[in-house]
């Protein structure tokens, strides 16, 4: 055996030779990957078509939306705030984009200025889009491929068929589109459109040609992409197809590629965090906590993204103070998430392959740039963010077009879309004009027979035209596709209180309200029956409960107001009156405001009130009738011998 001293001659040693990563084809092996990476999406379209059995669409989207959407932004930002050496690279966009982004989310979701939806829209695609590139390529590096060619060929690959599924769907369209007039954009024409869908199409199909071809040509070199990596874009792209154009309900589609998405990215963050955990001892805090290797851990990290994503459900409040505080700080959390991902999880990078077991990749740092590294950061986020966003936003508050004619370009522009023309139907109905709506219904309906909210809409327009027998077949229509929701609930109980059918309507409005008990609209429509029933005390709890979901709701403290006088309540009933008025100047409240001041001895009051109906309504016989004895009670007080 042979010693090495301090005071022996230099002597060359031979070094250990390091073991090369053994190369596979999986990431966790092959099972693991086909359930959580390849295949998920053939496990997850009989799941949700178990779950549709007993939830609405609405109610799963809402769900998933909140607690997988939202819930998933968590990893990353643990990632982000508690790897010290992340943060200290990254530290100022650590520091500031949050800042910047929350005061901008919450201030145009505080304005109602729709561009931020848009934004958040085309960055999200993108960061699908991009998290499936990522997997080709993490795939790729699991068998050593780093060509170039093939690099740039899954990028086109992926990107063109996910803008392509977005573009030809006539559903996302109609949403995008109705978004995009929403905030003043100039109209496209459908020729222009229809030209942009087929450019597309046919660059994506050539780009599929020649991604295969360099695939191919790959193979038969000896330097083999990965063959997991085509079964990953196969499923991954088709199912992103399925959900955009193949459900009937675009909501359900959303909802089934988010929870794809969200498997995806929760399994290969947790792993890498793990392992980023066990080989830097520099990780400490809550970091390190929550990454240990246990298993009981992994539940621990599903509920705080359970946790987080509660923000999300939280938000589906009719109040709408919080609605849309809640709103904006859930835009901001999801740019963040956009934004934090597109830098800190680089393939490219040398740390981000060694914590994820690739081989390869040898840049440690940004490459050095023409640019300063903070300049040609800030100025992509001006071509990306503030430039769009400051567009829409100048767009909507200086262009002023009707709801209706916004909804009528959506449908010139996808005349194939139930969405659009429902849509169209409704605006048309809350413009009075039932002819118009209940024929765009009838289209819907015709395109697809369970067009959401087609057959409800269809109902309204009945039941305003007093068809009533036609308006309750429409409701039940609507319920037998989708029992679950209170707001058909609660109509047909309208209709069928108009048929005569009390009872029946009793039992519907009590189910709206079980079904939707957030719905301040339910509430209200229970509590006029109760009222009508004189049923008071009933009444006045449902107002109650209608008002702490939207206290802004005129009619519900106009019939609060009611229901306290018919009780001999007269301060409360003034309360709730005067309240309605507020709301609503042009409200018919002010006679009875009238009639309370008169019970109460205020006699000048109620005149005051008794014109103001009048000067509102001139042909109000009983405000004119109320007036006159007004009048004539202040001529007797005046004159009467003291």
């Amino acid at each position: 055996m042979q010693y090495v001293t301090a005071f022996s001659r230099p002597q060359t040693v031979p070094a250990v030779p390091t073991a090369a990563p053994r190369r596979t084809l999986w990431i966790l092996g092959s099972w693991r990957d086909l359930i959580l990476y390849v295949g998920t999406p053939l496990l997850l379209v009989p799941m949700f078509a178990l779950a549709q059995a007993r939830w609405s669409a609405q109610d799963i989207y809402i769900f998933v939306a909140a607690f997988g959407a939202t819930g998933h932004h968590l990893p990353g930002m643990i990632r982000a705030y508690g790897d010290r050496a992340l943060f200290e690279r990254f530290r100022w966009r650590f520091i500031f984009a949050p800042i910047f982004l929350l005061g901008v989310c919450i201030a145009f979701t505080w304005w109602d200025l729709k561009g931020l939806v848009l934004v958040v829209f085309f960055w999200g695609v993108w960061h699908g889009m991009m998290q499936t590139y990522g997997f080709c390529r993490i795939y790729d590096a699991k068998t050593g491929s780093f060509a170039p060619l093939t690099r740039r060929l899954d990028f086109a690959t992926c990107a063109l068929w996910f803008a392509t599924a977005v573009l030809l769907s006539p559903q996302r369209m109609a949403d995008t589109l109705e978004t995009y007039y929403a905030s003043g954009a100039p109209y496209l024409s459908p020729s222009l459109l229809r030209g942009a869908q087929q450019i597309l199409l046919g660059i994506a199909i050539c780009a599929s040609v020649l991604f295969l071809g360099n695939f191919i040509r790959m193979w038969v070199v000896g330097k083999r992409p990965n063959p997991v990596k085509l079964a990953l874009l196969g499923t991954s792209i088709a199912f992103w197809w399925y959900c955009n154009n193949g459900v009937t309900n675009i909501l359900a589609g959303i909802a089934l590629f988010e929870v794809f998405h969200d498997v995806q990215y929760l399994s290969l963050v947790w792993i890498y965090n793990r392992t980023r955990v066990e080989k830097d001892p520099s990780i400490r805090g809550f970091m390190r906590f929550v990454f240990r290797r246990s298993g009981s851990l992994i539940g621990l990290y599903i509920g705080l993204v359970f946790a987080y994503g509660s923000l999300g459900y939280f938000k589906e409040t009719e109040i709408e103070t919080i609605k849309r505080f809640l709103t904006g700080v859930v835009a901001a959390s999801g740019l963040l998430h956009f934004y934090y991902d597109g830098f800190i999880w680089k393939v490219r990078e040398r740390s981000t392959r060694e914590h994820l077991g690739l081989p390869g990749g040898s840049v440690a740092t940004e490459p050095t740039a023409f640019l300063p590294s903070w300049l040609s950061h800030g100025l992509k986020w001006v071509v990306v963010f503030v430039i769009p966003l400051a567009a829409l936003w100048v767009g909507q508050t200086k262009t002023k077009v009707p709801e209706v004619d916004r909804a009528a370009s959506t449908v010139s522009d996808v005349p194939n879309s139930d969405r659009a023309r429902v849509r169209y139907g409704s605006a048309l109905y809350d413009a009075g004009q039932m002819e118009g709506a209940a024929e765009q219904f009838r289209v819907a309906l015709g395109l697809n027979p369970k067009a959401e909210k087609g057959h409800y809409g269809l109902g309204q327009v009945y039941v305003a035209q007093s068809k009533f027998s036609e308006g309750a077949r429409e409701f039940e229509q609507a319920l037998r596709d989708d029992a679950r929701n209170g707001d058909f609930h609660s109509e047909y109980g309208y209709a069928l209180e108009r048929l005569g059918r009390p009872e029946e309507a009793a039992a519907e409005h009590e189910k709206a309200t079980q079904l939707s008990p957030k719905s301040g609209r339910a509430h209200y429509n229970y509590g006029v029956f109760l009222l009508i029933s004189g049923k008071l005390d009933q009444a006045v709890a449902e107002f109650q409960t209608a008002l702490r979901q939207k206290p802004n709701h005129p009619e519900a403290h106009y019939y609060l107001g009611r229901a306290f006088y018919l009780k001999g309540d007269l301060q409360g009933a003034k309360t709730h009156y005067l309240e309605a008025a507020r709301l609503d100047p042009k409200a018919p409240v002010h006679n009875s405001l009238g009639v309370i001041y008169m019970k109460m001895g205020q006699t000048s009051g109620a005149i005051a009130e008794f014109n103001e109906a009048l000067r509102l309504r001139p042909d109000d016989a009983d405000a004119a009738e109320n007036l006159r004895f007004a009048q004539s009670q202040a001529h007797d007080s005046l004159t009467r011998p003291r």
